[in-house]
């Protein structure tokens, strides 16, 4: 269940930020596919870390992969900002110095450390993370509709 709702998170929020661009680029594409091969191995982590009950190596494999989802998608991130103008755009502007997401990295390499002293205690970082995205992050949508307007 926990990874459905990552997916529905990483789902929900790759579609207001490809909404933002105005042009999508090879760069931009390029970027995406990164993010994608992460989230496609959702699924595989998750069933190693539950077959296993949460043994110390599958949960740092599924922290990892979130990890990286993390880090993909900033990337795509920053080059749509890039391609908006950079710090000045309206997507610049509303995402700040975006906390939530450079949170969640640091929140996953934390669970990653974890897992091996503690994994029960990873998997409570796995979804505090979760917990945090849950409640939609409106900044992107925001700007979505502004240039919509």
């Amino acid at each position: 269940m926990l990874s459905f709702i990552y997916l529905g998170i990483y789902w929900n929020n790759h579609h207001h930020l490809i909404k933002a661009c105005r042009r999508v680029n090879g760069g931009i594409m390029w970027a995406n596919l990164p993010l994608l091969f992460w989230l496609s191995l959702f699924p595989f982590v998750t069933g190693r870390m539950g077959e296993n009950h949460f043994t110390p190596l599958p949960t740092a494999l599924y922290g990892a992969v979130l990890l990286l989802a993390s880090i993909a998608y900033y990337i795509l991130q920053a080059l749509i900002i890039a391609s908006l103008g950079g710090c000045d755009s309206n997507l610049a502007v509303s995402l700040g110095r975006d906390w939530k997401g450079k949170l969640s990295s640091v929140f996953y390499a934390l669970a990653i450390a974890t897992s091996f002293l503690r994994p029960w205690m990873a998997g409570c970082i796995y979804i505090l993370v979760a917990l945090m995205w849950l409640v939609p992050d409106r900044r992107i949508e925001r700007v979505v509709d502004e240039s919509h307007a």
